[in-house]
């Protein structure tokens, strides 16, 4: 959603550093969640005043700015009320850095995945090449960096492991490894 809300203040012009054009834009926005069809790199659709923002969601600029849009209070604000409204509909699996601290700290469930770095620019660089984008290590271990340093830091929501979380470290866990520790955890 904050990749969707991004995409959207880039489209319409909007300077990802500033926080009151963004505030407006994003209480004034309609967002719509709901299953991509077997889209292999965005597992869910994020539609944004009716606009399918999906196959935009990793663009270059949107991955460079969306941590400087997602640090503003308003955006967070807005975007938890739509992701406690999807949340009410049902058992649901929602993935995101303050989804156990904020959204939903009183989830029966909240495991904290982690891997380094490099890693996770290894796992990006493959999902981008699988998608036929040619990408370049070297910046998203940068990007990532930058990206992990805003969010760590940011007044509103940091990242951070929620209390009583399950963290799981996946850097020598293979994809099903994972998810069969996230059963067991669930049963």
């Amino acid at each position: 959603m904050y990749r969707a809300v991004t995409w959207l203040a880039l489209r319409r012009g909007i300077d990802p550093g500033d926080a009151p054009a963004l505030a407006t834009l994003v209480l004034d926005a309609r967002i719509a969640v709901g299953d991509a069809r077997g889209n292999a790199i965005e597992p869910t659709a994020v539609l944004i005043d009716g606009e399918d923002a999906t196959p935009h969601l990793r663009d270059d600029d949107v991955e460079a700015n969306v941590s400087l849009v997602s640090r503003v209070p308003e955006v967070r604000g807005a975007l938890v009320v739509v992701q406690r409204r999807l949340a009410e509909e049902g058992n649901v699996v929602m993935a995101g850095r303050d989804i156990g601290t904020v959204v939903l700290p009183h989830a029966d469930l909240k495991i904290y995945l982690d891997a380094s770095r490099e890693v996770r620019a290894r796992r990006r660089a493959l999902q981008m090449r699988e998608a036929g984008l040619q990408p370049d290590f070297d910046a998203l271990v940068t990007e990532l960096a930058r990206r992990d340093g805003i969010d760590s830091t940011r007044e509103t929501s940091p990242l951070t492991a929620a209390p009583g979380a399950v963290i799981i470290e996946t850097d020598e866990l293979t994809i099903a490894e994972v998810v069969q520790r996230i059963l067991n955890l669930a049963a």
